[in-house]
């Protein structure tokens, strides 16, 4: 078994928030995840087809961004693998801890930019009970039409100041490949989209333009259609929440997208990547120019500023 098959997926993400309430109104009422459960600090959330437990930990905090980034282990066996490669790396080991009320035993790491990773084996699934009993027994819990109503986590993205340096990283440590990429004219790597399955990506990481450290850019949910993320739009309009850009088509990776700020400031994305696989085992990174960027997104809608320099939590000024 090679490295790329150590990890299963990503398994969810948690997001600090200190405005919780309104937070956690966003992400049911208007977005459409449930909840699952909740303790002292913590919502824990997951969209109608997650089997797990949880996918997005939504948290109190006096800051906003990301809190962690759980993937799932194929096994136990894979799961000690990849903590021996960490530990004998040269990225900075956390350890383990007892989990919560999402999943098990977890193992903690660190990239050089202060994003915290963890990735565990023993998980919590949802069970659902009667009243969301699914017509079909192959679906997590039963389709429900709450807010925009995404099917599942997708994937998030992450900004650094090094993404070369990111993807050895992801590359050592998780046994990820890229899929994509931008190239740039001074030479640096501008952004990277990795998968550790056959997803076209699960977390992309793109180059910080504000100067800060740790920054969460989005994280996203799918959706089936294109004619959701229409749908999602207007369900946005309704509610005043800020839509910054789309509904669009990204070049990069054929995603038909829909970005929004949720009331915390952060970043929110619902997708549908269509039935685009990587299903070659020799693919090669599709690289893109500074030069193929330049001309926009697929039907040629330039992207918005703040798209390059809105992370959370905010830099300081």
């Amino acid at each position: 078994m090679s490295d790329f098959d150590d990890l299963a997926h990503l398994g969810h993400v948690e997001m600090l928030t200190n405005k919780f309430d309104e937070s956690l109104d966003f992400f049911t009422r208007i977005y459409g995840l449930t909840i699952s459960g909740q303790d002292e600090t913590s919502a824990y959330l997951r969209a109608w087809d997650d089997y797990e437990f949880c996918t997005l930990k939504l948290t109190r905090s006096d800051t906003t961004g990301v809190g962690h980034i759980g993937y799932r282990a194929a096994s136990q066996a894979a799961l000690e693998r990849r903590v021996a490669a960490i530990e004998a790396s040269d990225f900075k080991v956390i350890g383990w801890n007892d989990g919560d009320l999402s999943h098990g035993r977890a193992f903690r790491f660190e990239d050089p930019f202060g994003h915290v990773f963890e990735i565990y084996f023993d998980t919590v699934k949802y069970r659902h009970g009667t009243a969301d009993k699914p017509a079909l027994k192959n679906n997590a819990s039963r389709f429900h039409h709450t807010g925009a109503a995404p099917r599942r986590l997708d994937h998030l993205n992450l900004l650094s100041e090094d993404v070369t340096e990111f993807r050895r990283f992801m590359e050592t440590c998780l046994g990820s490949k890229v899929t994509e990429m931008i190239q740039l004219d001074n030479g640096r790597i501008g952004g990277c989209w990795f998968t550790v399955n056959n997803k076209g990506y699960d977390l992309a990481c793109t180059e910080e333009h504000g100067g800060g450290q740790g920054r969460f850019h989005h994280v996203t949910y799918a959706a089936d259609q294109r004619e959701d993320i229409l749908r999602a739009a207007d369900i946005f309009l309704e509610n005043g929440v800020h839509i910054e850009t789309g509904p669009h088509k990204h070049a990069i990776q054929n995603t038909f997208f829909l970005y929004v700020w949720e009331p915390a400031g952060n970043r929110v994305e619902i997708a549908n990547a269509g039935a685009r696989l990587i299903l070659d085992p020799d693919w090669d990174p599709v690289v893109w120019s500074e030069a193929d960027r330049k001309k926009g997104q697929a039907w040629g809608l330039k992207t918005i500023e703040t798209f390059h320099t809105h992370g959370t939590p905010p830099i300081e000024k």
